[in-house]
């Protein structure tokens, strides 16, 4: 079994060799891969120097960089972490066996902080938040989607399409598991702080928006009859309202003095009409993409043909 440690890093000087020494550590039989995002510090040397196989992705964002990494690796079991020592290389062992025993093709590690400054409070509570809203969306979730501590199995790297661009990325890939019905696990794992000298490159809201963003274009792309469904009965709900005057003006006296309310009561129900059947039609078209997708998952082998080490 080829197991593929993957360390996206963007200036991660001060932690990058004690990760990959940690890896090293509890999966001494695996290849670490460094996949640098145009650092500015000594990330590269460093990672080398101690024995990683270090790539470069140019374009920014880590969405780009795990475009790449799953392009780029051929391995049975890959394990993708940050190279900022804040997830315990230790739970890696784990994690692969569960992936590869399990037959799964997706296994989270559920962070679990003891120090303060490794998770602020605002991160959790969004966190908590977006979770929730990914599970009453889909219909199920995970316990932290946006655990950046993962393993997948190559039918899993070689099918996801990776279309975010920056820290959204982690919503994707919850997503895509979900929407193909993949079998995934959890793991939990501790969540440390990040050591001194290494600097988060998160930003509270910045970031929330993109992931919201990216949330509701999921939702739009994977359940568009529930999206367009949805849009259409508001707007027909707020025409039926504007309309309700009317009806009680007509009854009372027969006429319909108000026409420009009328005539806008009548193009919103067209809308309305319009968006149902345009969300059918865009339902059809999902479940093809959705269909060739699977295709393309099933194409690839199975993990779980041997024990691993």
């Amino acid at each position: 079994m080829q197991v593929a440690v993957l360390l996206p890093c963007y200036n991660e000087e001060a932690a990058i060799a004690e990760t990959i020494a940690g890896f090293k550590k509890h999966l001494p039989d695996a290849t670490i891969y460094v996949f640098d995002n145009n650092s500015k510090d000594r990330t590269v040397e460093i990672a080398a120097a101690n024995g990683a196989v270090v790539r470069s992705v140019v374009q920014q964002g880590k969405g780009n960089v795990v475009r790449r990494m799953f392009a780029d690796i051929d391995a049975d079991v890959y394990v993708m972490a940050d190279g900022d020592l804040t997830y315990d290389p230790a739970a890696a062992p784990d994690m692969v066996r569960l992936l590869w025993d399990r037959q799964l093709d997706m296994v989270v590690g559920t962070r679990h902080h003891e120090a303060e400054e490794a998770y602020r409070g605002g991160h959790v509570l969004g966190n908590k938040a977006f979770t929730s809203l990914l599970a009453w969306l889909f219909g199920r979730s995970f316990s932290d989607i946006f655990s950046g501590y993962r393993a997948f199995s190559k039918r899993y790297a070689k099918s996801f399409p990776a279309l975010s661009a920056g820290f959204e990325t982690e919503t994707e890939m919850s997503v895509h598991a979900l929407e193909l019905r993949m079998p995934t696990g959890e793991v939990a794992t501790r969540y440390g702080a990040r050591p001194e000298g290494s600097e988060s490159k998160l930003n509270t809201f910045r970031d929330g928006w993109r992931i919201l963003k990216t949330i509701g274009r999921l939702f739009r792309v994977e359940k568009p009859r529930e999206f367009y469904g949805t849009l259409a009965l508001a707007i027909q709900v707020a025409a039926i309202i504007l309309a309700v005057p009317l009806f009680i003006t007509y009854l009372e006296t027969g006429q319909v003095p108000r026409f420009p309310t009328a005539i806008l009561v009548t193009g919103m129900s067209i809308v309305a009409v319009l968006t149902f059947f345009a969300g059918l039609t865009i339902a059809a078209i999902s479940r093809q993409r959705q269909e060739m997708r699977r295709l393309a998952y099933l194409a690839l082998p199975a993990p779980g043909q041997s024990t691993p080490k």
